[in-house]
């Protein structure tokens, strides 16, 4: 089977092309082909399909073998690989995801191929019951939006902004981002009773009013470089809490994305790279 490594800001995964390759059983794939020792290596899996809906279809599964319905960076290398590999030359390209159908606007580089995207996330989701989050199990706080939740390792409690973008994220801002023990706090979280689909966690400092830094623990995956998705709930979170603009920047580990939440039309924007790495294959 041929697969093509991709990243976007960090967060890499593994492509195949599935117009061409069958792949059976694709989450006991990604538990495979993303370990990073024994594998090719990378946070998940990525399956570029046919669609009856756009021009191609993604399908996503994290490190662990779990199906998310959405990954930005993911979705960014999707279309240039449909793009630089000839399988679609429509610019804005419309790929199909657990998320629904979704835009994406294609910036050439001098060699014609894809450097840069930017992403309709589509409306952010904002109704706790659809995020998931389980009302009863976290408190209100005084503030709109901000509620906390309790920590079962150690900290009494967190204070979090929900918000999904096809996939749910938990919002946590802090004075220093880099001291947060992210190894530790980010499987606590991820599996809180609160959350019945477990929750992407961020945590965020905000530097100005148009930028941020963050750092993400990623459902299935783990500690990421980068998390589209993510930086879009963070974007939607720092406006709705009245710390940052609509419009940011957003610094991840693994390089910028550039946000907008277009409250006018009620979308948000995503901007940032998508790179190809290296191809190869893998044994049947």
């Amino acid at each position: 089977m041929k697969f093509t490594k991709m990243q976007g800001a960090g967060n890499d995964y593994v492509y195949v092309n599935a117009f061409v390759e069958k792949v059976d059983d694709p989450a006991n794939l990604a538990i495979k082909i993303a370990d990073r020792h024994f594998g090719v290596g990378g946070d998940g899996l990525v399956l570029i399909m046919p669609s009856d809906k756009a021009d191609v279809r993604m399908r996503m599964f994290n490190a662990d073998g779990s199906e998310a319905e959405m990954c930005g960076n993911g979705i960014r290398c999707v279309a240039k690989y449909a793009h630089d590999h000839g399988l679609s030359r429509a610019n804005p390209i419309r790929i199909e995801t657990g998320r629904g159908v979704l835009a994406l606007q294609l910036l050439l580089g001098p060699d014609r191929k894809v450097s840069q995207v930017t992403v309709d996330m589509n409306a952010p989701i904002l109704d706790l019951a659809k995020i998931p989050v389980d009302v009863s199990v976290i408190a209100k706080t005084a503030a709109d939006h901000v509620y906390r939740v309790s920590v079962t390792g150690g900290d009494d409690a967190v204070e979090c902004t929900f918000v999904s973008v096809g996939n749910p994220h938990a919002v946590i801002f802090v004075p220093d981002v880099q001291s947060v023990d992210i190894a530790r706090l980010g499987p606590i979280l991820e599996h809180n009773p609160a959350f019945p689909r477990r929750m992407n966690i961020h945590w965020v400092q905000v530097h100005s009013r148009g930028e941020v830094t963050m750092r993400t623990w990623e459902r299935g995956s783990g500690i990421t470089l980068a998390c589209g998705t993510g930086a879009s709930a963070v974007c939607v979170a720092s406006a709705l809490t009245g710390r940052t603009d609509a419009k940011i920047l957003a610094h991840l580990p693994g390089g910028d994305l550039e946000l907008e939440w277009d409250r006018a039309k009620n979308t948000v924007y995503m901007t940032g790279p998508a790179v190809e790495v290296f191809s190869g294959d893998w044994p049947a």
